[in-house]
């Protein structure tokens, strides 16, 4: 039997209640579906986490992760019995997860120690590549492989990266060349003097000395000024190659020596001094970045770099996290300016005054000491950054029209749809679809502003608007599941190529092990025919395809990235 239904056409869940006009179905829909997109949004996070910790770490991590992701904090016996694994699996799982900050721990009053998965820090591990990129951009290949050292590991002491890198340098070298242990350590520094990497927290000393029962979890601390402390380390020496052989000259098996020679050995220096990548800073580096190349797009060259150098001058100051950089006053901009840019005091004042003028305000105008302080705010360029993806989406999916639409929309903030085919110079029939079309796709919104308390359409506004932040939070959603679907794909693709694969790299391995013997150019050409010319365009193809999704992940986690920072940044100003 069908329900009776309301004027408004939906059909009324409860009566007006006081102090709530009019509250029927139609207001509760838009909150049901709103808690919808939630609930989706979580189980789209959790699939990401869960493909990335396979990945990375295998299956008895990643149940361990997705188990605690799903669940919140729990005790280690009440994870060992809800997965199912032994607690001696449980215990390395967690080490791991630990180690990479995937996880953290806290000590109840009772003395229970409940573990936390950390999903936000998992949903990093996509952004890898880049940090390594942006480390070698900016520090060469020696900060490349420093950085890449800490992600692989989690955490490291500075003693342990150099040496590690400096042999894997060595390996690179041509022969008799090494790379010293001093020119590492510099770019260490360096690293640590922008804070790309940070100091981990500690146990402190005094817990250690405590005569009474141990704690049943240490407690770390870190002191913020000590965060980016380089020890003072001597370390003197130069990479090693490693050695084809597994004996050394004496003919003693390498894997006895450390036992041998263990006693021997001097105590590290820094020894419980780790060290992590802080990626707050790259993340801080990424949205510099942006607004940079924003300006550039918008108005020139040389507004991009004076943008650029007032977020320079400001980036150690301003925390990751705040709406503005700190103040700083033209004349400090005028001396920070690169060395080639020959512009004058001048027509560094012109500038300035134009980027504050300037609608999107990007530069803003804080007071008139030291010839005019000047601030970048922050949360309104990523707001802008975030509005433009929007924007690039909608024309994408729907078509320039559409596009037309939704700029007209969030120009004007409310808008009918009448005064939206009047604005957009669209026919009545197509500016409804499209419309109604966006608002399916949660691109818009419908808000309905009543003038009576029985919510009767015919006496009802009905105003489309743009509410970015939701937007934002629907595209995000959106791309966490393309990012899923994208390593789904690279994995189907080379689970059907694996004994292709396999076979290549065996040819491969022959080739370099025949190469290091001296073989003769005829016997290389012989074992190379052995992968046939179908095979190797197969292998071509395999090449090109999981490049191709390689390239497309980067891309969407470069959407995913000003989204989080957009929404994150308005969340923190409400």
């Amino acid at each position: 039997m069908e329900q009776p239904r309301g004027k408004t056409g939906w059909t009324e869940v409860t009566e007006p209640g006081p102090g709530r006009p009019g509250f029927g179905a139609s207001d509760r829909r838009p909150r049901v579906a709103a808690l919808r997109l939630l609930s989706t949004m979580t189980q789209a996070e959790i699939k990401l986490c869960s493909l990335l910790l396979q990945e990375h770490f295998g299956e008895i991590v990643e149940k361990i992760g997705v188990h605690l992701i799903r669940t919140g904090s729990q005790p280690l016996r009440v994870i060992a019995h809800d997965t199912g694994t032994s607690l001696d699996q449980v215990k390395k799982a967690l080490c791991v997860l630990i180690q990479h900050n995937l996880v953290i721990y806290q000590v109840h009053k009772r003395g229970v120690v409940e573990y936390e998965a950390q999903c936000s820090r998992v949903l990093r591990m996509l952004r890898y590549p880049r940090y390594i990129y942006t480390a070698k951009t900016l520090y060469s290949d020696t900060g490349e492989l420093i950085v890449e050292e800490l992600l692989l590991n989690g955490k490291m002491t500075m003693s342990a990266v150099v040496k590690k890198v400096a042999d894997r340098l060595t390996e690179t070298m041509e022969d008799g060349k090494t790379m010293d242990y001093a020119e590492v350590s510099n770019t260490f520094v360096r690293l640590a003097d922008t804070h790309f990497v940070q100091r981990c927290p500690f146990v402190p000393a005094t817990e250690n000395s405590d005569p009474g029962p141990p704690p049943p979890a240490p407690t770390l601390v870190i002191n913020e000024k000590d965060m980016y402390l380089v020890p003072k380390l001597s370390l003197i020496g130069k990479g090693k190659r490693r050695r084809s052989s597994d004996e050394d000259a004496t003919g003693e098996p390498k894997a006895k020596r450390p036992k041998h020679t263990a006693d021997n050995k001097e105590p590290i220096p820094d020894d419980g001094i780790y060290w992590q990548a802080n990626l707050d800073r790259f993340h801080q580096h990424f949205r510099d970045q942006g607004i940079v190349s924003a300006v550039a797009n918008r108005m020139d060259q040389t507004s991009s770099e004076i943008v650029r150098t007032m977020l320079r001058m400001s980036e150690i100051t301003t925390p990751s996290n705040a709406p503005f950089t700190q103040p700083l006053s033209s004349n400090e901009i005028f001396r920070s300016l690169p060395v080639g840019y020959n512009i004058s005091k001048q027509v560094l004042d012109q500038y300035l005054t134009l980027l504050a003028d300037d609608p999107l305000e990007f530069v803003g105008k804080s007071g008139d000491s030291g010839g005019g302080m000047y601030v970048i705010n922050l949360h309104k360029a990523l707001g802008s950054l975030a509005t433009a993806t929007l924007e690039s989406v909608v024309q994408e999916r729907f078509g320039s029209r559409c596009a037309r639409i939704f700029r007209l929309v969030l120009q004007k903030k409310h808008l009918e749809q009448k005064q939206v085919e009047d604005f957009a110079m669209i026919p009545a029939k197509e500016a409804k679809d499209m419309l109604y079309k966006m608002l399916s796709e949660n691109f818009i919104s419908l808000q309905e502003i009543p003038k009576t308390p029985d919510h009767a359409p015919s006496r009802t506004f009905y105003l489309y608007t743009v509410n970015i932040l939701s937007a934002a939070r629907m595209l995000l959603h959106r791309c966490y599941k393309s990012i899923a679907n994208l390593i789904e794909r690279r994995q189907f693709e080379t689970k059907e190529n694996k004994r292709l694969l396999e076979k290549s790299q065996r040819v491969e391995a022959i080739i370099a092990s025949m190469q290091a013997t001296g073989a003769e150019e005829a016997q290389l050409q012989e074992i190379e025919e052995m992968i046939t010319a179908p095979e190797r365009q197969q292998l071509e193809t395999l090449k090109r395809n999981v490049n191709k999704l390689d390239a497309s992940e980067i891309q969407v986690d470069e959407t995913i990235f000003l989204l989080e920072s957009y929404i994150e940044s308005t969340m923190k100003r409400q």
